[in-house]
């Protein structure tokens, strides 16, 4: 890269940034759709929501600039469009859900709605490399594992959305190291995709961060994870980068792990895991006295992990990739218990099977 075209990249994520920064600072003073605290929340004061709006937007004016390149980006415009419509579309619907709050079974029709459009674009996850089968092609299991992929990275994004700061730097974060690393395979369109997002996060944690003056509400934090879990599937099969699809898992396996493992403890304690609750990982520890700052900071400190982790895996040959995830989970599994253990121990959570049906 040029220092010219370096130089007009930073001026683009600045540009970006300071609409984020704006629109979300705009929302602080004058909208009226407040947070009202309950049983559930981890805030006391009620606090104005929908902030993501902000990162929506950032965006939605960054891929039409990207649009404006032409045939540098290098990317089909079936595929384009097909993205930019569905990314907009979960972003519209999300957004109504942040007005109306509405049933959990009716979010995840609407999320479907958004997926099987991206879907029938193209975008379609149909080769992997797997640990000992090396590249194979998945054939019809590949659309399956593709609506899997983006409707449980798009829940768990949202689910991990509640406190200060937790979504927005972790969007940062990925989403500057998956541009590194996608820049450094080629790409020209995830790279310059992946950079919108960071800048626009950033212009928003500016007013979410500890303590938040503004929510991202589930237009931001469905809009980030379905977002994020398409551009994995166009990095792998439609960029010139052509990223290992795995990069993605990696980069948010702190989110996934803490949503699996969350659903996992409450499915063998008899709840139901559509049931609205206040037990993640991180939610026990703020429960268990840590500050939203410190919780956040050890999430993203976990995410640069991940980060550099990844950057190592890109250089691993085929399946074998799959073995960066070990240490990880394994790490991940002994925290999970052990806050397990100690949310228990304070009465934060009940201890057994029977007293948690008393709670359903």
């Amino acid at each position: 890269m040029t220092a010219e075209a370096f130089l007009s990249h930073v001026l683009f994520a600045g540009l970006l940034f300071l609409l984020a920064w704006s629109v979300t600072r705009w929302m602080v003073h004058h909208t009226a759709f407040l947070d009202i605290p309950n049983e559930r929340s981890s805030h006391e004061q009620p606090t104005p929501r929908g902030g993501g709006l902000a990162i929506v937007l950032a965006f939605l004016l960054g891929l039409l600039m990207i649009a404006g390149i032409g045939d540098r980006v290098q990317l089909s415009q079936v595929y384009f469009i097909g993205f930019l419509l569905a990314a907009y579309s979960i972003a519209l619907l999300s957004f109504l859900d942040d007005l109306h709050n509405y049933r959990f079974q009716v979010k995840l029709l609407l999320h479907c709605v958004a997926i099987i459009a991206v879907m029938l674009s193209g975008v379609v996850l149909d080769q992997l490399a797997l640990p000992w089968l090396g590249l194979t092609e998945l054939g019809l299991a590949g659309y399956a594992l593709t609506f899997l992929w983006l409707l449980g990275l798009t829940n768990a994004y949202n689910f991990m959305d509640g406190i200060d700061g937790l979504a927005a730097s972790t969007a940062i974060i990925v989403s500057a190291f998956f541009a590194i690393i996608t820049f450094w395979q080629g790409s020209s369109f995830v790279y310059l995709a992946s950079y919108t997002i960071l800048a626009g996060s950033a212009g928003f944690l500016l007013w979410n961060r500890p303590p938040a003056k503004i929510f991202m509400g589930d237009i931001g934090s469905t809009f980030l994870g379905f977002t994020l879990g398409c551009m994995a599937i166009i990095a792998a099969r439609y960029d010139a980068s052509h990223t290992s699809f795995l990069v993605m898992p990696l980069l948010l396996l702190h989110f996934i792990f803490d949503t699996m493992f969350t659903m996992a403890r409450r499915i063998l304690n008899g709840e139901h895991p559509a049931q609205a609750h206040r037990t993640h990982i991180y939610q026990l520890l703020v429960q268990s006295g840590h500050s939203h700052g410190r919780v956040t900071l050890w999430y993203a400190i976990a995410a640069m992990l991940q980060g550099l982790a990844a950057m190592l895996m890109v250089h691993i040959d085929g399946g074998a990739r799959a073995l960066m995830f070990l240490p990880f989970i394994l790490v991940y599994t002994i925290i999970g218990c052990y806050v397990v253990r100690l949310a228990r121990r304070q009465g934060i959570l009940p201890t057994d099977q029977a007293s948690a049906k008393q709670h359903q």
